[in-house]
C-alpha cells in the first residue's frame, strides 16, 4: 500500500530503504568482483590449461541463462540439505538462503561476466612489449601485473567494475529466488518496484522507476565515456 506520511522525491521510507540496500549490495558485490574477477581475468588470458575454456564458459553462463534458473540452483545449493548451505549453517548457525550474505554470493556469480569480460579485454589491449620490458628489467610476474599491467588497463577495469555495479542494481530473478522480499534484509529496489506495481501504487512506482533510470543512465554514461577514451 502507498505510504501515507511525508516522502522525499516522492519515495516512501520503505523505498529509500530498499534503494539503500541495493546500493550496499552493489558496492559489496563490485568490491568482490574486483578482488576475484581481476586475477581470474588475468589467469584466463595467460593460462594454457585445458580447464580454461570450461571455466570461461561457466563465467559467461549468466549472460545467456534465465536469472531464475541460476537463482533456483543457487537456492538449492544454499539450502541446509546441501553442502554449501549445510556448511554455512554449521559455522554461523544461520541459513545462507534468504540472507544478505546469500544475496552477495548470488550477485557476484550473476554479475561475474559483466566484470570479467571487460577486464579480459582491457588486459589484452596492453601492448605485450611493455610487459616484456618490465620483466626484462627484473620485475616478478606479480609485480609486472600490479605495477604495470593493471595501471595501463585501468579504464577498462573501471568500466568492468561500473558495469558490475550497474548490473547488480537491476537484478530481479536471482535476488527474488535467493532472498525473497524481507524488508531491510533482502528486499532490493527491483523487488520493491514490483511490489509497488502489484499494489497499484503507480505514483510511487513512477517516482521510483525514474530514480533508478537516472541512476542507471549515469552509470552507463560513465562506462561509455571510459570506453570512448580507450579508442
Amino acid at each position: 500500500m502507498p505510504e501515507a506520511h511525508a516522502t522525499f522525491l516522492g519515495l516512501s521510507p520503505a523505498l529509500w530503504q530498499s534503494l539503500w540496500l541495493t546500493l550496499r549490495l552493489a558496492a559489496i558485490t563490485t568490491l568482490v568482483l574486483g578482488i576475484v574477477g581481476l586475477p581470474l581475468a588475468h589467469w584466463l588470458n595467460s593460462t594454457r590449461s585445458k580447464l580454461a575454456a570450461a571455466l570461461e564458459t561457466v563465467v559467461a553462463l549468466p549472460v545467456v541463462l534465465p536469472p531464475t534458473v541460476i537463482g533456483f540452483y543457487l537456492l538449492v545449493a544454499f539450502s541446509p540439505q546441501h553442502g554449501p548451505g549445510r556448511w554455512w549453517q554449521a559455522v554461523t548457525g544461520q541459513s545462507l538462503a534468504f540472507s544478505f550474505t546469500g544475496l552477495v554470493i548470488a550477485s557476484v556469480f550473476y554479475s561475474l561476466p559483466f566484470a570479467v569480460q571487460p577486464f579480459q579485454a582491457a588486459l589484452r589491449a596492453v601492448p605485450r612489449d611493455l610487459l616484456d620490458a618490465g620483466a626484462t628489467l627484473g620485475a616478478s610476474p606479480r609485480r609486472v601485473f600490479w605495477r604495470l599491467h593493471v595501471p595501463l588497463a585501468w579504464r577498462g577495469i573501471a568500466a568492468g567494475l561500473t558495469l558490475g555495479f550497474a548490473h547488480t542494481l537491476g537484478e530481479f530473478g536471482v535476488v527474488l529466488m535467493i532472498g525473497g522480499a524481507i524488508p531491510g534484509v533482502t528486499k532490493v529496489a527491483s523487488i520493491a518496484l514490483y511490489d509497488e506495481v502489484q499494489a497499484l501504487a503507480y505514483p510511487q512506482a513512477h517516482a521510483f522507476a525514474a530514480t533508478l533510470l537516472v541512476l542507471a543512465f549515469a552509470l552507463l554514461l560513465v562506462v561509455t565515456i571510459l570506453q570512448r577514451r580507450r579508442t
